[in-house]
């Protein structure tokens, strides 16, 4: 069975994925940059992490040390997967859709899009 982070291990883990091992004291700066949160209940989340098996802490002096165990990847491949079974069907090309619909993209963005569009046609037609 594949453990689902919640939304706000997630943001735990994305800190964790950009930035390499850090102590809950750097998360907690990171996660307070941008919204309101308090420094043990980060502590708490990031234990609870722990015990789940999604963090790997190691002890360095006074403070410990969290890697992520879950690859950043194949997490995200996992919970687009899902999503799109449940709200989508199934359907990549409505979830697509539905993205081009709701976002802005640069330029460069939407180019990198059709190259991924026109190698996956490449490679259907074979």
């Amino acid at each position: 069975m594949y453990i689902r982070p919640t939304d706000a291990e997630l943001e735990i883990l994305n800190c964790l994925w950009s930035q390499g091992p850090l102590t809950v004291r750097q998360v907690h700066t990171l996660l307070a940059a941008t919204k309101e949160v308090g420094y043990t209940t980060t502590l708490k989340l990031m234990q609870i992490m722990h015990d789940k098996g999604l963090l790997y802490r190691t002890e360095k002096g006074r403070s410990h040390i969290y890697v992520a165990l879950l690859g950043q990847q194949e997490t995200q491949e996992h919970l687009v997967s899902r999503l799109l079974q449940t709200a989508f069907q199934g359907s990549a090309a409505s979830a697509i859709e539905v993205i081009l619909k709701t976002n802005r993209f640069s330029i460069s963005e939407l180019k990198q899009l059709q190259s991924q569009v026109e190698a996956s046609l490449k490679g259907s037609v074979n």
